[in-house]
């Protein structure tokens, strides 16, 4: 069950001024009580004074005779106030003493006594008053009742718990209120929020009327509808671009098969149909494949399988193996450089292919490719440049996206299909590098970077995802030998 945030404010509040009523009560509790018995000690001193002045007076039996009649006139009915006198003589005997257990005592004499039978507390004091005439020294005692005190505390106690419980629940219901009041903002932000849908993604919330405190939290809303509305553009936009490369060879296929049916064909006629159609399906085979080595990608998978090999010795071996290609583009290679990395050898094999394939089929006949590795910080980058016609800057930063092509009319759509880039950004996050791409004084450079440093394994997961990789890496380079050997024999 979903909570309210204004009742929970509002409970929490409530417990707060519980908490604070219950402390200040406390302490006024305490205060009155000392204060009570305060006021009780200097109410029993006064009457010890008067008595003692009595008692102290009676120097004679006639005089005690009416010392003890005035003792008798101040003793209450209720017995709040005890008088009693004790000496050697019994003649100067007045009532008996108050006994009882000794609750504390108190210097002066004072003493809190619980009287046997479980009567109110008495608040005792004795004082000796030595011999004055015909009287000896007798023991004077004054005690007053706690009842007073325990009534007057038990009634403040009980109101102020009565006015504690209506002040926490008037406070509950008041928090409840303002907090309603204060989170409306937070309301109409989850009012504005639920609107958003598919059908107008390019709605915002409204952050100028907001409180700092939620502030940031729709700025932050508002960043992640922006990075879901252009993943979801990208999607749309993707799905589009992988309708058209796959209609084109489905098209095409559908096309030759038609016209092959339409009449009696000779061995060799189908022979040429069905080499022709083999084509389109290696075609939309590569265009699967790709598009599954990089959803795998995009899922954060690392490069396994590493081993310590040198760059240049790589790089070499790709170049020997498009030896063929760069015959029949008449261009040349050139290697510079050589550093020492961790890498997988399919992978890093398929992104110096891709690139190296990119940059002859933009050469123009006699030109060199240069093939640069390079240590950048804690980076290796590993750069082709070639000679060609400028890049546009807005064309620059879409170059590594998928199925993107330079040339709107998607020229030698046959031979490409906008994949090859994008597979050498993957590999090259898949080794924590980056890719880039400058064109400048007639040299376009396109690189990608792998990690200096040790690449920590992945899981067995990993490790099958990117044996899949290399083997598709191997089926994609071979396609391409054969390619360029079928145009060479033709």
């Amino acid at each position: 069950m979903n909570r309210s945030i204004a009742r929970r404010l509002a409970l929490m509040f409530a417990l707060v001024a519980l908490f604070v009523f219950t402390l200040v009560g406390t302490g006024l509790f305490l205060v009155l009580r000392t204060q009570l018995e305060h006021h009780l000690r200097e109410s029993l001193d006064d009457r010890t004074q008067i008595a003692r002045i009595i008692v102290y007076h009676a120097v004679t039996p006639e005089k005690w005779r009416m010392a003890r009649e005035k003792l008798t006139d101040m003793t209450p009915h209720d017995g709040s106030t005890v008088y009693s006198v004790s000496s050697t003589d019994p003649y100067f005997h007045y009532s008996a003493p108050v006994q009882g257990t000794v609750q504390k005592s108190w210097q002066g004499g004072y003493a809190r006594v619980s009287p046997p039978g479980g009567g109110q507390d008495m608040l005792t004091v004795m004082v000796t008053i030595p011999a004055y005439g015909a009287r000896p020294p007798v023991q004077l005692q004054v005690a007053s009742s706690y009842s007073p005190n325990v009534r007057t505390m038990r009634v403040f106690g009980s109101a102020l718990a009565a006015l504690s419980a209506l002040g926490s629940l008037a406070v509950l219901l008041l928090s409840y209120s303002v907090a309603r009041i204060g989170l409306a903002p937070l309301t109409r932000l989850t009012r504005e929020a639920s609107e958003v849908s598919p059908n107008n993604r390019s709605q915002r919330l409204n952050t100028a009327a907001l409180p700092h405190e939620l502030n940031d939290l729709a700025n932050s809303f508002n960043g992640a509808l922006e990075r879901l509305d252009g993943a979801y553009g990208r999607l749309e936009s993707f799905n589009a671009d992988v309708a058209h490369e796959l209609r084109t060879p489905v098209t095409i296929l559908i096309g030759q098969t038609e016209v092959a049916l339409t009449r009696n064909r000779s061995v060799e006629d189908l022979r040429h149909t069905l080499q022709s159609n083999l084509e389109e399906f290696e075609r939309m085979r590569a265009i699967i494949n790709d598009m599954l080595f990089l959803a795998r990608a995009d899922q954060g998978e690392r490069a396994t399988g590493l081993v310590e090999v040198s760059l240049a010795a790589e790089v070499a071996h790709t170049l020997e193996f498009l030896e063929i290609p760069l015959e029949e583009a008449r261009v040349f290679a050139q290697l510079h450089g050589d550093a020492m990395a961790r890498v997988n050898r399919s992978l890093f094999g398929r992104a110096c292919t891709n690139l190296l394939m990119n940059a002859i089929q933009h050469c123009a006949p006699g030109a060199t490719i240069n093939v640069t590795i390079a240590r950048d910080v804690d980076q290796l980058r590993v750069a082709v440049a070639n000679p060609g016609d400028p890049i546009e800057p807005a064309v620059l930063e879409h170059l590594f996206d998928r199925f993107y092509r330079a040339e709107v009319s998607r020229t030698n759509s046959r031979e490409n299909h906008g994949l090859g880039l994008a597979i050498v950004k993957a590999i090259a996050e898949m080794h924590r590098g980056a890719v880039s791409v400058e064109s400048a004084n007639g040299i376009n450079t396109f690189a990608f970077s792998i990690a200096a440093s040790r690449v920590e394994s992945d899981s067995a997961a990993t490790a099958r995802v990117n044996a899949g990789a290399a083997a598709l890496a191997a089926e994609q380079t071979a396609a391409a030998g054969y390619s360029s050997l079928k145009g060479k024999s033709a």
